[in-house]
């Protein structure tokens, strides 16, 4: 009898063991799993529940003048909520969500589903339209990110024009400048007298060096020049107005305004020669 029941007993408290060891084993694996996934856990707790702006994909734009501006509102989380562009100039409203509310029909809203992205499209723009524009979640109150636009118009110039007097036999170097473009120029091309100048012609010693940037020059050389070099030239780039000059290829003579002209000639001469040269060296 009492065998049996010390049996018993210790297999009770064999049970109770197992079970005690079980429940901490168990508890530990939890803790662990925690732990695994806490960044999600602090990811999770720190995440706003409600809309906001993304503002790394809702900057202030700058536009050229004439070509469609697109000024972006991206917005998480946005629910239920309206998103509206309004413009600050006049307070005038411009859209509510994908609908236009403006007699302009410059303007337009543009979202596709499942997109976080709301986007004013403003065709045309012109200098009037720069300004301060809002974009507006319909919380209570309201929720507003504000955008930049400029729109702004590339200009061009021709160092030492209007003329420029040149010595026969010397180089005439021209020297183009596309200011206030947010984007360099495609290309740019150079008339002579209204013929696009070849740079592969009999006439031979014709170059062209372009160095696009914030800031994109262009540099027309003519070496030797010829009393027949002499007349108009037009530079002309892709994304600004053209800009003239005219060269006058002089006998040994020397007016007054040659002077003027030999300045602008020479203000550059050193970097263009440089920068030949460089070519010159990378293609060898």
């Amino acid at each position: 009898m009492f065998t049996t029941d010390f049996a018993f007993e210790a297999a009770i408290a064999t049970g109770i063991i197992f079970c005690f060891c079980s429940y901490l084993i168990n508890g530990a694996q939890r803790e662990s799993e925690k732990d695994a996934s806490g960044g999600n856990a602090l990811v999770e707790t720190t995440t706003r529940p409600g809309p906001h702006f993304d503002k790394s994909a809702s900057k202030n734009v700058t536009a050229l003048l004439g070509k469609t501006a697109y000024l972006n509102c991206r917005v998480k989380n946005l629910g239920n909520r309206t998103v509206s562009w309004v413009r600050h100039r006049d307070v005038h409203l411009l859209t509510v969500g994908r609908y236009t509310y403006t007699s302009d029909q410059r303007f337009r809203a543009i979202h596709h589903p499942h997109s976080e992205d709301w986007t004013l499209q403003i065709k045309y723009p012109q200098h009037r339209d720069t300004g301060v524009y809002e974009c507006q979640i319909s919380t209570t109150p309201h929720m507003s990110h504000f955008i930049h636009l400029n729109v702004i118009e590339p200009t061009t110039d021709i160092l030492g024009g209007p003329e420029l007097y040149i010595d026969r036999g010397s180089t005439i170097n021209l020297t183009c400048v596309v200011l206030y473009s947010p984007e360099p120029p495609a290309y740019i091309y150079w008339n002579h007298n209204e013929a696009i100048i070849s740079y592969d012609s009999a006439r031979g010693g014709v170059s062209v060096l372009t160095e696009k940037g914030d800031t994109t020059t262009s540099f027309l050389l003519i070496q030797k020049a010829k009393p027949s070099d002499s007349g108009q030239y037009q530079c002309n780039p892709s994304n600004a107005q053209p800009k003239s000059v005219t060269v006058h290829v002089l006998n040994g003579e020397h007016p007054e305004a040659m002077q003027h002209g030999g300045k602008a000639h020479h203000c550059c001469s050193c970097r263009v020669y440089m920068l030949l040269a460089a070519v010159w060296i990378l293609r060898t």
